[in-house]
């Protein structure tokens, strides 16, 4: 099928459009909703971020297969720059999802996070009086120390431990609960108030370091994503020159 599916095959050139055409319309539709105060209202953010990020891993996906896993020339720099974005784009994602937005993607305050979990927690004190003794244990929002917020090491790696201890946490609660006469779905109810309220927790810890480290993260993806696009761009007019129009 290599007639179909080299770069100037049927295929091979489509999935190299398509792919194109799916990177540009999603990362387009990304800024523009983000950037311009007339679509501020449209949609919610969290839904076009993930939008751009679906579009934009399904397009070099198909700019992989057009490129039939080889890349030289001029090309290969937009190549590698598009894996750049990529790459950049996963650790971006990770960083987004420390830190604790609102359905409408707006940053919480570290005490609007204070305020919700101590709400969840006192809320379950009230409605499970038989729990009380355990649910006080997380009454207390512990703070992060100063200055390991101030170490970019630590707090990634603090954020990646914290999970093992949620979860042994909930673990001993879930232990706890099946001793009483509580419901299995009351039970799961309460298993995931708890959850989101240990997890808010473990946000503010690195609530601080996480936003910087966001800022620089678009310092990096930016410039890749540029040059990708220029050198497409240039791939595009040259291929074009030599009469590779595809269906068109």
């Amino acid at each position: 099928m290599h007639q179909l599916l080299k770069p100037t095959g049927f295929w091979g050139h489509g999935f190299g459009i398509i792919g194109s055409l799916l990177m540009l319309i999603g990362v387009s539709l990304y800024m523009i909703r983000k950037r311009v105060k007339r679509f501020s209202k449209v949609w919610v953010l969290k839904y076009w971020l993930e939008l751009h990020i679906f579009l934009c891993t399904l397009g070099p996906i198909l700019v992989l297969f057009h490129t039939t896993f080889k890349f030289g020339g001029i090309v290969s720099i937009s190549f590698w720059s598009m894996v750049a974005v990529v790459t950049s784009g996963v650790i971006g994602r990770f960083i987004y999802v420390q830190i604790p937005r609102t359905i409408q993607g707006h940053t919480y305050s570290i005490d609007e996070i204070k305020a919700e979990y101590k709400e969840i927690i006192a809320s379950l004190i009230n409605k499970y009086p038989s729990l009380a003794t355990q649910l006080q244990k997380f009454e207390h929002f512990s703070d992060s120390d100063a200055e390991q917020e101030k170490k970019t090491f630590y707090t990634i790696f603090f954020s990646v431990t914290e999970n093992f201890r949620i979860r042994r946490v909930l673990s001993n609660l879930k232990g706890i609960l099946g001793t009483t006469d509580i419901g299995a779905a009351e039970s799961a109810q309460i298993i995931k108030k708890v959850r989101t309220a240990l997890t808010l927790q473990k946000k503010t810890a690195t609530l601080r370091i996480m936003q910087k480290l966001f800022n620089y993260w678009h310092v990096a993806h930016l410039p890749f994503a540029l040059i990708m696009l220029v050198i497409m761009i240039i791939h595009v007019i040259v291929s074009i020159s030599f009469g590779y129009t595809w269906i068109f």
